[in-house]
């Protein structure tokens, strides 16, 4: 599919892959980026070149979702969660010129099936959130999450669960 199932206006959306039944809110920037059947993505949300965001997702209001991260199946990506894939991002070489496409090293990053990030997280680049971990809101991501793990703070660490 070219378009998502739904209708809605200001929306920049360009070379994108859809699934079936995805719906986008208004707002949203979506561009060379995959999106399974069922997501459903929130306003203000951009979803970069080259991630992927799997079936049964859904993205929240005013998440970034940049090139390199790949959501699996039925994650939950809360309202403002950030993705980074630069571990050691500038503007400039050191010779002082804008940086280009050429000038840097995409980091990727994996979410697993059914994780939940919370409202504000940030997902430093290169980790791995495994198969259903919960990431509490507020957190920042800096190293890989085990599958069913539950994580808060900053850094974010693991607790127990209730």
């Amino acid at each position: 599919m070219r378009e998502p199932a739904n209708d809605a206006p200001y929306r920049l959306i360009d070379d994108v892959e859809f699934g079936h039944n995805v719906v986008v809110s208004p707002f949203t920037n979506l561009y060379g980026c995959r999106i399974g059947d069922d997501t459903r993505v929130g306003p203000f949300v951009e979803i970069q070149r080259g991630a992927a965001i799997g079936a049964r997702c859904k993205i929240q209001s005013h998440s970034f979702i940049c090139a390199g991260v790949e959501i699996a199946d039925e994650v939950f990506v809360g309202h403002g969660t950030l993705f980074i894939n630069d571990k050691f991002p500038r503007a400039t070489t050191d010779e002082g010129v804008l940086k280009a496409e050429d000038d840097w090293e995409l980091v990727r990053t994996v979410v697993e099936r059914g994780a939940a990030l919370g409202s504000g997280v940030v997902v430093m680049s290169g980790v791995r959130v495994g198969s259903g971990a919960l990431v509490g809101a507020g957190a920042v991501v800096t190293h890989d999450v085990a599958p069913g793990a539950t994580v808060v703070g900053v850094p974010a660490r693991a607790i127990e669960r209730p």
